[in-house]
């Protein structure tokens, strides 16, 4: 469904990824580790166009990402994949359903009464149901983190990227949000890219992958 071909990455005089190839299939949750540094969230930028490579070809099913210009990347990114970070980088200023529904807005294809009950079910789906209104300072770091994967979920993505999602929850929150994930691709035949340093997360996935040097490693 995602494949990657022969992706280089260079900063300067460090090349940062080489040659890497790799191949995601629909519905897998796959994680990305390794030590700090190794390039994994440039890979993971790169997979979800967020950056472009210095050599190598992207592609979801057949369409080559990494010929589309500037302003087809941003449609793109809208109808098709939802990131979720470690923190959670939602608007103070409004409330989790408002939050949730923001990517929708941009994408202008329904109406606001089927953007707001599409927010309203992710948010009731993820055990959110009374925190509808609630503004982010009003929720815990647990429940902020699930209304940035129901926003992520918002356009129903073809895929979802994650860079260290768990990283800054404690770890009943954590173990929490990596069950949430698997249950959401056994519910939604969702698909997940997870880079990762939780070990736990990691061995869970479908596929797991580890860069050193640049390189995946087997």
């Amino acid at each position: 469904m995602l494949r990657a071909e022969n992706i280089v990455k260079r900063y300067g005089s460090l090349v940062v990824l080489k040659s890497i190839d790799l191949t995601v299939e629909q519905g897998k949750v796959v994680s990305i580790v390794g030590a700090s540094g190794a390039g994994k969230s440039t890979l993971l930028h790169i997979l979800g166009t967020l950056d472009q490579p210095d050599q190598g070809k992207v592609f979801l099913g057949e369409r080559e990402l990494t010929k589309l210009k500037r302003s087809q990347l941003a449609e793109y990114r809208n109808r098709h994949v939802g990131f979720i970070f470690q923190f959670h980088n939602l608007l103070p200023e409004f409330t989790a359903l408002e939050n949730v529904c923001i990517p929708a807005y941009l994408a202008n294809h329904t109406s606001d009464k089927e953007i707001t009950m599409r927010g309203t079910e992710l948010l009731e789906r993820l055990g959110l149901r009374d925190r509808l209104h609630h503004k982010p300072s009003e929720m815990s770091g647990g429940e902020q983190q699930r209304t940035a994967v129901a926003r992520a979920l918002m356009n129903n993505p073809s895929v979802v990227f994650a860079d260290e999602p768990s990283g800054n929850l404690d770890s009943r929150n954590a173990k929490e949000l990596h069950k949430l994930f698997f249950r959401l691709r056994e519910e939604l035949n969702q698909t997940f890219v997870i880079v990762t340093h939780n070990e736990e997360l990691a061995n869970m996935a479908d596929q797991k992958l580890e860069i050193k040097d640049g390189m995946i490693v087997v």
